[in-house]
């Protein structure tokens, strides 16, 4: 496997980069350059059979982040989002990280839980009796044998009673299923397990069921990423190593206590990861939401990650979060570029996508509060911002670049400036021709 520490790659013009990508992959440049411009992407006819009242298909930017190193493996990494800045920051920390010897990440097999609501119990004590009486006759049943995921050794591991007391309409008995989807997101399997006890449970309890769903709270299928980066690798031009790992810290301390900075910390996190798991085809949305429970877990929320110093004086970081990924199923097996993300990541399991995943989470949080720490966060994103606001502008492509430097090289980066550039130049080449 060759490295992800490709120097000047955002330099390069489309065509190179698709060129390193074709010996990343072993592939031939032609056929990945169809697939990511268009030809051979997704198509409206496969568009129409994945959602409703379909009337086209809507575009991101796909971008890959360089530099990573996992597990003392090379990765590079796919994201598909519309912000300036992320894959940028995601190499630059990734970079850095690898002068401390890269990410360190492992992960919890993969558990979700699927939730069954009991009401209107006439003997709640005897009717969890009853579950405990028959509880591996449940889990038999819902574990069907033809099932996709039980025959990859997957299944409900563990059936577990909750009784909700004093709620607005009573009394509520609460099952979780405990089960392991194997390299699903799961979603699927579970409810199908869910609904086809619900008859059974209200047989044994007397009771009503009401929901049979599973839950996007994965908390018994986390991720977490560790790294270590060198005090002397974060230094700027103002300020040395160890005042930036310190201003970091700050930083990070302020998110830990202070819910307002908080969310925008917790934010820039899911930055990444957003863009690798729509860049793979997984629900981002799901992970989000149980994300942002994990991080308010014990009642305030508060930064998912933590940073800290050393006895060496390094820079530590560790981010842990519910990371419900898949590889199998889904828009994973149905976008073309999604099959293309995950054939750059190689990953074998969904347990090695969500250690990825939370690795690019744990970089782009170094690389936004490093950058909020030292030089702050305009410099560079409002660099970026300016290739946009020239092609809102109306920048023909090859005048994009130019237009944008000249405002970045005026300090007035704004759509009207951006305007009057584009008409100048077209007054300009008017005269010219």
């Amino acid at each position: 496997m060759p490295s992800s520490r490709i120097v000047g790659f955002y330099r390069l013009d489309v065509a190179e980069r698709i060129k390193h990508l074709s010996a990343w992959l072993e592939d031939d440049p032609k056929r990945l350059a169809e697939i990511l411009h268009g030809t051979e992407g997704l198509s409206l006819s496969t568009a129409e059979h994945m959602i409703e009242n379909v009337v086209g298909v809507f575009g991101l930017p796909f971008g890959i982040a360089t530099n990573f190193l996992i597990n003392g493996r090379d990765y590079l990494i796919p994201m598909a989002v519309e912000e300036p800045s992320i894959v940028a920051a995601c190499s630059n920390s990734a970079k850095v990280v690898r002068l401390g010897g890269g990410f360190t990440t492992y992960s919890d097999s993969p558990i979700m839980i699927g939730q069954i609501q009991v009401l209107e119990i006439p003997d709640i004590q005897q009717a969890l009796a009853k579950i405990e009486q028959e509880r591996e006759r449940l889990i038999a049943l819902a574990n069907d044998p033809t099932s996709s995921i039980v025959k990859r050794g997957g299944g409900v591991r563990h059936l577990e009673a909750r009784v909700l007391e004093d709620t607005r309409i009573g009394r509520m008995l609460v099952l979780h299923l405990h089960y392991d989807v194997r390299d699903a997101m799961g979603a699927n399997a579970i409810n199908t397990a869910c609904e086809a006890l619900a008859p059974e449970i209200e047989a044994l309890t007397g009771g009503r069921v009401n929901l049979r769903i599973l839950s996007n709270y994965s908390d018994q299928r986390k991720a977490t990423a560790q790294c270590l980066v060198p005090a002397e690798a974060l230094a700027t031009e103002t300020a040395d190593g160890q005042t930036v790992v310190q201003r970091i810290i700050e930083a990070a301390i302020f998110a830990e206590i202070d819910v307002y900075r908080a969310v925008t910390h917790n934010k820039g996190i899911m930055n990444g990861i957003d863009a690798v798991l729509i860049a793979t085809g997984n629900d981002w949305r799901a992970v989000e939401a149980g994300a942002h429970a994990y991080a308010a877990r014990d009642g305030q929320y508060r930064s998912m990650t933590r940073w800290w110093q050393d006895e060496d004086g390094n820079l530590r970081g560790e981010l842990t979060l519910p990371l419900a990924v898949g590889i199998v199923g889904g828009a994973t097996k149905v976008h073309p570029l999604a099959q293309l993300a995950l054939r750059l990541l190689n990953v074998e399991s969904a347990q090695q996508l969500s250690e990825i995943i939370v690795a690019v989470g744990l970089a782009q949080n170094l690389g936004a509060i490093r950058a909020l720490a030292t030089d702050g966060i305009q410099r560079g994103h409002m660099a970026l911002h300016a290739r946009q606001l020239a092609i809102a502008a109306g920048a023909s492509p090859e005048n994009v670049s130019q237009i944008a430097e000249q405002m970045i090289r005026e300090g007035n980066i704004r759509l009207e400036r951006a305007k009057t550039l584009v008409q100048d130049q077209k007054i300009t080449k008017e005269e010219e021709s």
